[in-house]
């Protein structure tokens, strides 16, 4: 789990990792998150970059501290985060994506047939 890329900051990086449990499910709403010294530990980072990464989360309104308990996900955060999250895509990464689409000249047939053949593979 310790395996980070160069192109984006450590704690964006923790941030969606932290997202996707949420997301997926695999901590529910009202449930405590791993905390910052046992992410630190696993992850061998700072804790104040595991820190920065739930405050971002904390600035979305899905997670809550309790003063000496942790950090929790808060009732309805799923489906705040999910909103937020695919506004952000929306805003920040489609942009980028559809230009590159329009400079390699892809139509929607094509991207269609590609990404079949890729579900088909990832089911295989």
């Amino acid at each position: 789990m310790d395996d980070f890329h160069t192109s984006q900051p450590i704690f964006i990086q923790i941030r969606q990792r932290l997202t996707e449990m949420i997301l997926r499910g695999s901590v529910d709403e009202g449930e405590a998150l791993p905390s910052v010294r046992q992410i630190a530990a696993d992850l061998s980072v700072n804790p104040l970059t595991v820190t920065k990464a739930f405050e971002a989360l904390v600035d979305v309104g899905v997670v809550e501290k309790r003063r000496g308990l942790g950090m929790f996900v808060k009732t309805g955060a799923r489906a705040e985060l999910l909103a937020h999250e695919r506004d952000k895509f929306l805003k920040e990464d489609w942009p980028r994506i559809v230009a590159q689409i329009k400079a390699l000249d892809l139509d929607l047939k094509s991207l269609l047939t590609s990404s079949i053949a890729t579900q088909g593979q990832t089911h295989e």
